[in-house]
């Protein structure tokens, strides 16, 4: 499991999963509960590259980041320190 401290955002943290290449399970702590909810079940079994490309950016009202671009951030770091 990993696990990705969050900047600027309701949720507090991002746990996630990966299998390879593929993103397994993903688990907000904190943020909003169905918005969370629904981004976890759309990008398991997702490419890390193209969930990064869908939702690196995205912003939560006048907020610089939002939860999935949090999610992108952490799964950024994820291809660095793992070299993929």
């Amino acid at each position: 499991m990993e696990r990705y401290r969050t900047k600027g955002t309701c949720s507090m943290e991002i746990d996630f999963d990966m299998d390879g290449r593929k993103i397994g399970d993903v688990q907000f702590i904190g943020g909003c509960s169905g918005n969370t909810q629904g981004v976890a079940a759309l990008i398991k079994g997702m490419d890390i590259d193209e969930a990064i490309s869908r939702i690196k950016g995205i912003r939560c009202g006048m907020k610089s980041t939002s939860c999935p671009d949090q999610l992108a951030r952490a799964l950024e770091q994820y291809k660095e320190n793992h070299e993929l």
